[in-house]
């Protein structure tokens, strides 16, 4: 594209991203108060994602199953495995352990899914 031309990509085409997918488990009667939670995400908390290279970050619920399937871009050189040090990451894993499933260490139990199609 050329200069002053409308992409609706957070960043340029030519920098290569990774998509990534991954399922976590919402409690049931949550999803209410989860997405007024994410409605009302702190801003230090997305300029921490983007730091960390992510992008184009999606969560949708399948109200069937509680299951929360999250998708997000991944620059090249995203330093997302870092983010579970930052104290903005884990005072959100706090604020949420009461609606989701999670761990030790309060992070949200979660689990990689694979790609099984792709179309651009």
């Amino acid at each position: 594209m050329g200069g002053g031309e409308f992409s609706p990509f957070p960043v340029p085409l030519e920098k290569a991203m990774k998509r990534n997918a991954f399922a976590m488990r919402l409690r049931p009667g949550c999803e209410a108060e989860y997405k007024k939670r994410h409605d009302e995400i702190w801003p230090e908390l997305k300029d921490e994602l983007r730091k960390a290279g992510v992008s184009n970050y999606s969560i949708y619920l399948d109200p069937k199953t509680n299951v929360l399937f999250a998708f997000q871009y991944l620059a090249d050189d995203a330093t997302d495995s870092g983010l579970a040090q930052k104290e903005i990451v884990k005072k959100w894993w706090h604020m949420m352990k009461d609606l989701m499933d999670t761990n030790p260490d309060e992070s949200p139990v979660s689990d990689a899914l694979v790609e099984m199609f792709h179309m651009d």
